[in-house]
């Protein structure tokens, strides 16, 4: 942990107190995965953690406050995402491969902070300015340098120069980002997690490029 932790009131926090706070918000990190949002509540992540409400009080003004920290922290690991794309080559068969890599990486990431990512979409989609910019911070990751490699392919002739490179980013990235929140959900219509790297990559590339993936 990095830089001064200081409580709700403005004091810094002590080493002991570090670890407290920390505790408390593993501790909720942990419930939202198994329980609904709204029905989280401090006393019972305060229980969980061995300590009591007015202690979750010292370090956060309420759950959603508690509940922000985790989502700021996972939006920084989002710089992760970026390394998918940026740099990557889209020619030859190097194109499928970096199409692959970029729907393995992204749907594991969901998959590794799934509840959190939950409750930011919820509060982005409630109007929430605060989820709205940590999910925007987390997709950016990956519509930037995509729409960098549509202009590049452009530059070169090997993409059609009448496509939006932004468009064509977004709407990539708002794919990957609702088949990651419904992966669970694919189980009902047949399809199996393992399959959908397989599926999803070559429209990724189909959108990027303009081209059929080489088999």
């Amino acid at each position: 942990m990095t830089g001064q932790v200081r409580t709700v009131d403005g004091r810094v926090a002590g080493r002991r107190g570090q670890e407290t706070r920390q505790k408390l918000l593993d501790c909720l990190r942990e419930m939202l995965s198994t329980s609904p949002y709204r029905d989280v509540k401090v006393i019972d992540v305060a229980r969980m953690a061995g300590t009591s409400p007015a202690t979750f009080y010292q370090y956060f003004p309420d759950v959603e406050g508690a509940v922000l920290e985790i989502a700021e922290e996972m939006a920084k690991d989002a710089d992760t995402l970026k390394e998918l794309v940026t740099g990557k080559s889209w020619a030859g068969k190097s194109g499928p491969t970096t199409s692959e890599e970029l729907v393995d990486g992204f749907l594991a990431f969901w998959r590794k902070n799934d509840a959190i990512l939950r409750v930011v979409t919820l509060g982005a989609a409630e109007g929430d300015k605060r989820f709205f910019k940590i999910r925007m911070t987390v997709l950016n990751a990956v519509a930037k340098p995509l729409a960098d490699a549509v202009k590049e392919l452009q530059a070169k002739g090997q993409a059609d120069k009448t496509l939006d490179p932004n468009a064509v980013a977004g709407a990539l990235v708002s794919l990957l980002a609702s088949a990651a929140e419904h992966q669970k959900a694919f189980t009902s219509w047949g399809v199996k997690v393992k399959d959908l790297k397989p599926n999803l990559a070559p429209l990724v590339y189909l959108g990027v490029t303009g081209k059929k993936a080489p088999k």
